[in-house]
């Protein structure tokens, strides 16, 4: 293997290494999540190239800048303001959702007219309008980040996979026996992963728009999934109030995450693939253990249904939506440690905010 370049990645903040092994170029991630001293020790960059063979000695004086760099950009002060921009009226039916490419330059529209459109975000141009669908586009997704290619999954049983630039239909996936209510792209975009109210996922090839597997296991509708960072795993959410996380490469499911009384609205991996987060209608939201399975804590303070729930991309804040008509924010740090050691509750949540979330 051959070192070529560094490139930095600001959000969530990390190194990338791009490198030629076989004569194919290839990368790897360095994630560095905690920046928070206000110098780079030389232990920090003895330990990356320590887990790191590709970076040697002579290497190291880089390495030093470039997470200077990252810890520079992280201290930047954001002062913009968010204003109105313009309306765009075009779909004939209310929407169901919205989704950004990565770059934000484009972003897709769901509607109970069937359709799925796509915009320019800086004119409001309508580029394409992707038509094909028998009844209501509910799940949509770019394939970020590369965002060349759409997901739409709908009440008529079916995914269709598009192209970005042409508007053209790859293929239709069909297999599920009832409405498709969420679907996501794995990170290498080589799958499609959708769920049904018909209790399955399934996971489907991009290229040849064959059923890769089914994952059955739920009792109920699968109405949120995710795959992890690596596309190792993928994690699913159901209205039997349980989670399960499952093996990608073989289909299998590695547990089950049982502990939720209500119907589960969200999930989530954070972005080192350790925890999972998920949301439910039983006005809770819980944090697992990936590996094991175990959950670590349990979220309280909703006086109604929690509707969405996610982690930042550092992981370290979860953002919590509920039917309440109120947002709030958790550090998920804080909470395992206070699961761990209860002599931290009320100095680390008194920190965050004058009301601390009931912690379990």
């Amino acid at each position: 293997m051959k070192l070529k370049r560094f490139l930095l990645r600001y959000y969530p903040p990390g190194i990338v290494i791009e490198y030629e092994k076989g004569g194919h170029l290839k990368t790897k991630s360095i994630d560095l999540l905690d920046l928070s001293s206000e110098y780079v020790s030389y232990e920090l960059v003895a330990e990356i190239m320590q887990s790191e063979p590709l970076i040697t000695e002579s290497r190291a004086d880089q390495v030093k800048q470039l997470i200077l760099r990252l810890k520079q950009k992280k201290g930047q002060q954001n002062h913009r303001r968010f204003c109105f921009t313009k309306e765009l009226k075009a779909h004939i039916l209310p929407l169901t959702n919205v989704a950004f490419n990565k770059s934000g330059s484009r972003f897709i529209t769901g509607s109970y007219d069937r359709t799925c459109r796509v915009w320019d975000t800086a004119s409001g141009t309508e580029l394409h309008t992707l038509e094909g669908h028998r009844n209501v586009v509910y799940a949509i997704a770019f394939n970020n980040p590369y965002g060349d290619k759409i997901a739409t999954g709908s009440f008529d049983k079916t995914c269709k996979l598009w192209c970005v630039e042409t508007g053209k239909c790859f293929h239709t996936f069909q297999g599920h026996m009832a409405e498709i209510v969420c679907l996501a792209f794995n990170p290498q975009s080589t799958l499609v992963a959708t769920g049904s109210m018909d209790a399955t996922a399934k996971l489907w090839n991009v290229e040849t728009g064959e059923e890769v597997a089914t994952l059955d296991g739920h009792t109920a509708e699968v109405l949120s999934l995710c795959f992890d960072t690596l596309g190792n795993q993928l994690v699913t959410g159901s209205f039997d109030h349980t989670v399960a996380i499952w093996d990608v490469a073989s289909g299998r499911r590695i547990h089950t995450l049982v502990g939720h009384s209500g119907e589960i609205s969200n999930v989530q991996f954070n972005w080192d693939c350790s925890l999972i987060v998920t949301g439910s209608m039983d006005k809770t939201c819980k944090l697992w253990e990936a590996s094991s399975g175990k959950c670590v804590a349990t979220l309280g303070g909703h006086k109604e249904e929690v509707l969405d729930v996610c982690f930042d991309l550092t992981g370290q804040i979860i953002a919590t939506a509920s039917a309440d008509g109120e947002t709030t924010n958790y550090d998920p740090t804080i909470v395992v440690h206070y699961h761990f050691n209860h002599s931290w509750h009320y100095i680390l949540f008194s920190t965050l905010s004058s009301s601390a979330p009931h912690v379990e």
